[in-house]
Order: C-alpha cells, then structure tokens, then sequence
C-alpha cells in the first residue's frame, strides 16, 4: 500500500534501472555519486537566511562588475552612464517583476524553463524546453569561459603576476578551468560560505574605488566638462536617450543572475509560517517572499553599483585605455584601482575580482550540473550516466576548452554570446509568466507582461542582428542537444519504461498475485470485447496445446507520450477460466508489456505482428509509442535479459501474424 491509498504492484522481482556500474575503479568513481547532484536539495545545507544565500546568487551577479563597465564604455563611450541607466530601470521594472512571478509558480528552484514545460504539455513542450536548454547551455558555458577570461586578464596585467604570466591569456584561462573542473570533480561543498567570504569583499573593495572615483571627479572639474563635449558630439537629450535605448542589448549581460536566484530557492528559509505549510503540501509563501526580497536586494545593490561604475569609468578612463587591447579592457574598475592606489592595495584588488569570476564559473557549473540531469535523462535524451555529476563536469571542461580555443579567451568577442543566452532565458521567463497569468485570467497583469516579453524578444533579435556570432554559438548548442538527445531517445527506447504500477482495487490485486509465477500465458491484444478475446483463444487453442489459462492484456495509451517514463494503474479480471488485465496510463505499448512479463512470469507470450512497414512502425514507435509491438517486446526483452542473471527460465515468446 503506498502513502496514497493505491495498492503498489506486488514485485516478483526488482526491476533494475540501466547500470552504471564499472569494471576499473576510475570508472567506479566517475560513476559514483557526489555531493553536487544534492546541493541544492532542500534541507541539504539550510535553509539559510535570505540574506545570505544572496551571495551565491551574487557571485555570477556581481562578478559582472569586472567586466561590464568596459563592455560598456566600447559599445556607448561617452553615452555608457545614460545607457547603463536603461539597463537598471529594464533590470528593476522588467527582470525583477517576472522572477518575482517564476518565484511564485516555480518555488522548488525549477525556473522558467520547468514553467514552460507545465503549460506546455507534449512534443511541443519537450522541443522548446530542448530550445532553451540550449540557450541555457550558451548562458552557463560562456559565464565559465568568459569568467576565466577576465580573471586571466586581471592576473596577466597585475604588475606583481606579469613577470610570471606574461600575455599568456589563453593558457591561463585554460588552467582556470581545469582547476575549475578538478574542484568539482572532488566535491564542491559550503558553496554558500565561500560565495560570502568571496562576495562581500568584492563588493566593498569595488566601492572603495568607485568612492574614490568620485572624489577624483570632484577634485577635476574638467573631467565634467570633457564629459560634456563629448556628450554634444553625439547630438541633443533625445539623440542621447535614442542611443542609449540603441545601444543597451549590447550591455544585456548585466541582467545575468536572476535565473540563479530562482534555482537556489530550495536553501531559503521560510520560517515557521512554511512548516505547517509543508505538511499540508500547500506552497511554500514564506520562502517565496523571501526569495522575492532576495532578488529584489540583488537587484537595487548591482543596479547602483552599475551605475557608478559606468559614471566613473566613462569620466575618468581615456577611451584609448578601454578599447579592445587597451589596459582597461576587460577589467575597467582594475585599471582604475591601480589608477588611484599603490601596486599592493590594487593587487588585493586584483585577487578579488579574480576569486569572485572564478566563483562565478563555479557557480555556472554547479547551474549546469542541476539542470541538465533535471531534465534531459527525465526526457530519455541522454545516456543513464548523464545523472552522475563526474562525466557531466568532464563533458563541461571539454566544452569549455573548445569555445575558450575558438574565441581566444577574448572577452568581448564572448560578450555576445552571453547575452544572447542570458536574453534567451529572461524571454522564456517573461512569455512563460505571461502565459501563467492569461490562463489565471488575470488580464492587466498578462498585458504588462506580454509588453515585457516584446521589450525583450526586440532585444534578442536586435542583439542577434547586430552581433550573430551570440545566436550561432547558441545555435551549436541547441543542434547539439537535439541531435545527441534524439540519438540518445532512439537508443534508450527500448529500455523498461515504466516508473512503476498500482492496482485499482483490492480485487484486482488479489488476482494478479495467483497469477504470478509461470501460471498463465500472456496474450497482448488491441480489441477489447469480449467476442474478440473468445476468437483468439480458440484461435491459439487450435494450435498450441495449452492447459493454463490465458491472460488478454489490453494496454491503453496517454494522450500525452512523450515522457520517457511513467506510472501504471492496473486492473485485473476473470473472465470465465482466462483473465483480462486492463492496464492504463502508458507511454509504450512494446515496453509496458515487457514490464508486465518480467512482473508477471508468465508461460509463454503470444504476440501479434502486423507486417507492415517497419521503418514507417519505428518512428510510430519512437514518437507515439506504437510501431510494430510483437518484434518490439521481443527486442525489449532481449536487451533486459542480456544484462540480468537470474535462474528462472524465460518465458516462450510466440511472433503470430495479426
């Protein structure tokens, strides 16, 4: 008897799910299981306060401080501080009120992606979130190799490592995600502590020379006046402000973050207004309220922070400084803080921004590594190891050192392709919200919404136009997951897909346990009258010397076949000597009879083939779950026996023409 009342199939044995067990003992511990599938399990490590489980949002938040502000002055120059403004108020009146409602529908860290999926239903449901997995994948993947980029930057351009490095960027990057990789592949625990040791000083390092920053500017007034002739080369207020909103889907990246803030919901604490609530299986409103103040506090500290550091920069930094090649590429706050402070206060300044942009990667594996086994094993799109965390991370580093090969470990050819993944994923977000609320019919709110998500769809599509490299990059992904997850689907089809069954009723319960054991043969059949069972048993009778009774299983299908796995209820019946079981809620024909004979024992089975077009059958198979249903039992079944060792002897398997 489950926890629900239904009574659970009585197992004659235990299914075994796909192996993932090794011969060599590297291959038994890239197989075994780490503390990372777990991390943001609830009560893994908390809950925590909000407040401090913002700074594992904040190292892939913050961390952009250590580039924006250059991205920034390249794409806008003299117009960056009106154009970072642009992107605060996008941030506050449009980022920040859709993940305040993916919070609310999605509070077990699930994020857009799995919003989407709920209201989408279906091959069209599984194909978008494929999509943006993709996107996901450009997002997390280039957060890593950007990351590494400009922490490489700041160290080969500190006066103390330069000596040591020299220009050997890509290398070094190379070595940041390696070491990257190696910490996850040992175990990467007290994720939060460490983002809060790495994180708070970051953050007050870069105040103290923005601060000093201003007061650089007050001591200069013609750095005022520089600032304003430059302005009045770009033409009057309206052509500034048209600019700005030109020019702002190439700062996008600063919206990065949110996704994570919603991923890590599971470690809030929700105080004792959630514990009733738990038990009750009712949401969490506690915890969602203080996810909602997490978000909005990340939002209001990094939205001030931008905009000093886009005032000072532009201000203060020679634009021949901030062009690419320039000193301040890729680390304009840096520049400044060896601008302003001796070679050792710089340095430690230097040290933590290359510790919060090696966090950040950090953070953007760990992402990666919770999303993907979430949803692409669930879907039957990846091998069975894909849900161990040690061949994931390598598949990663080998990722990683690719793209990193490609761009050269530049950082501003890597821009683009940030912010299309990150632009992808917001605009998930905001259509799925949109979605969410039209279907609640709550009309003024889905209409805000969906202006929203067109703000953010022309942002896409002007950052995709003006900059493709992003969306091809994205593109690569996006064929990448499908190819490997339609190969992976095809290979796994013939898997036992089955999750596991219940009865409907204590009767039927009580039949199918005298039937287990080499008691009946198993007749599969499509019809299900009466008549047409009385036919095929004397049918099977006319040639086949039986004594046993037969079971007729009649197996209906869901609406909805495009999981991989699924549950069964089952109800079993006399019907004169023979039996009738009635089996709903599969996925598969072929594999939930498998399920059934490995259950049951049976005989022998009697199955029926159609002779028609195989290739036709096979993808009738693949994608509604049909197909050729004699030969693919077989086949089934011949695959599970190849990797169990049992000594019952196997049923006889009889291929009958229809």
């Amino acid at each position: 008897m489950s926890s629900d009342g239904r009574i659970r199939l009585p197992f004659r044995r235990t299914l075994s799910p796909p192996t993932l067990e090794s011969r060599s003992a590297l291959g038994r511990w890239l197989m075994g299981e780490s503390d990372l599938h777990h991390a943001r399990e609830e009560g893994r490590h908390g809950p925590h306060s909000w407040r401090r489980v913002i700074w594992l949002t904040g190292v892939d938040y913050f961390s952009t401080l250590g580039y924006q502000p250059g991205i920034a002055l390249i794409a806008a120059g003299a117009i960056a501080p009106f154009a970072t403004s642009v992107l605060v108020l996008v941030t506050l009146l449009g980022a920040l009120p859709i993940y305040a409602q993916v919070a609310r529908r999605s509070y077990a860290g699930q994020g857009s992606i799995a919003m989407l999926e709920n209201l989408l239903p279906g091959w069209n449901g599984k194909l978008l979130v494929l999509i943006l997995l993709g996107f996901a994948a450009t997002d997390f993947v280039i957060t890593m190799t950007l990351s590494a980029a400009d922490a490489a930057k700041h160290a080969i351009e500190n006066p103390y490592l330069h000596p040591f490095l020299g220009d050997a960027q890509v290398g070094l990057t190379l070595v940041l995600l390696t070491l990257l990789a190696v910490i996850f592949l040992l175990g990467f625990r007290e994720a939060i502590g460490l983002a809060t040791i790495v994180a708070i000083p970051y953050l007050l390092l870069s105040l103290v020379v923005l601060g000093r920053g201003l007061v650089e500017i007050g001591q200069h007034p013609e750095l005022w006046d520089n600032w304003r002739t430059a302005l009045t080369l770009r033409g009057d207020w309206g052509m500034v402000f048209a600019g700005s909103l030109l020019v702002f889907p190439s700062l996008a990246l600063g919206l990065s973050g949110f996704e994570t803030g919603v991923s890590v919901m599971p470690l809030v604490d929700g105080g004792a207004e959630d514990e009733g609530r738990r038990r009750e299986a009712r949401a969490p409103l506690g915890r969602i309220r203080n996810t909602r103040k997490l978000l909005a506090a990340a939002a209001v500290v990094m939205g001030v922070m931008l905009v000093l550091s886009a005032l000072v920069t532009t201000l203060i930094i020679p634009p021949e400084a901030y062009r690419k090649g320039g000193p301040a590429s890729g680390r304009a706050l840096a520049y400044l803080a060896h601008q302003f402070f001796g070679s050792g206060l710089a340095s430690i300044y230097d040290g933590s921004t290359i510790l919060i942009l090696w966090l950040a990667g950090a953070s953007a594996m760990a992402a990666l590594l919770t999303l993907l086994p979430r949803y692409l094993p669930r879907f039957g799109m990846a091998p069975a190891w894909a849900t161990r965390a040690r061949p994931l991370v390598l598949v990663l580093l080998a990722i990683n050192v690719v793209v990193t090969l490609v761009f050269r470990a530049s950082v501003e050819a890597q821009s683009a392709a940030y912010a299309t993944g990150v632009l992808a994923l917001i605009l998930s977000a905001a259509f799925a919200v949109t979605l969410a609320l039209w279907r609640e019919s709550r009309w003024v709110a889905s209409s805000y919404f969906g202006a929203l998500t067109a703000v953010f769809a022309y942002t896409l599509i002007d950052n995709t136009l003006n900059r493709p490299d992003g969306v091809l990059i994205a593109a690569v992904f996006i064929l990448f997951v499908l190819i490997a997850g339609a190969v992976s689907r095809s290979i796994r089809a013939t898997e036992i897909r089955v999750s596991h069954a219940y009865f409907v009723d204590q009767a039927s319960a009580k039949l199918a346990a005298s039937l287990v054991g080499k008691k009946v043969h198993m007749v599969p059949m499509k019809g299900g009258s009466p008549e047409h069972r009385v036919r095929k048993a004397a049918e099977i009778r006319q040639y086949y010397r039986l004594d046993e009774p037969l079971a007729f299983v009649h197996v209906t299908l869901v609406d909805n076949r495009s999981d991989f796995l699924a549950p069964l209820e089952i109800e079993v019946r006399q019907e004169g000597r023979d039996y009738v079981v009635e089996v709903h809620g599969a996925i598969a024909i072929a594999n939930t009879i498998a399920y059934l004979s490995e259950i049951a024992d049976p005989i022998s089975i009697f199955l029926s083939l159609t002779r028609q077009n195989l290739m036709r059958q096979a993808f009738r198979f693949l994608l509604l779950g049909e197909g050729e249903t004699g030969l693919l039992v077989y086949a089934i079944l011949l695959r599970y026996w190849e990797r169990t060792v049992e000594d019952d002897v196997r049923p006889r398997i009889y291929l009958m023409s229809e």
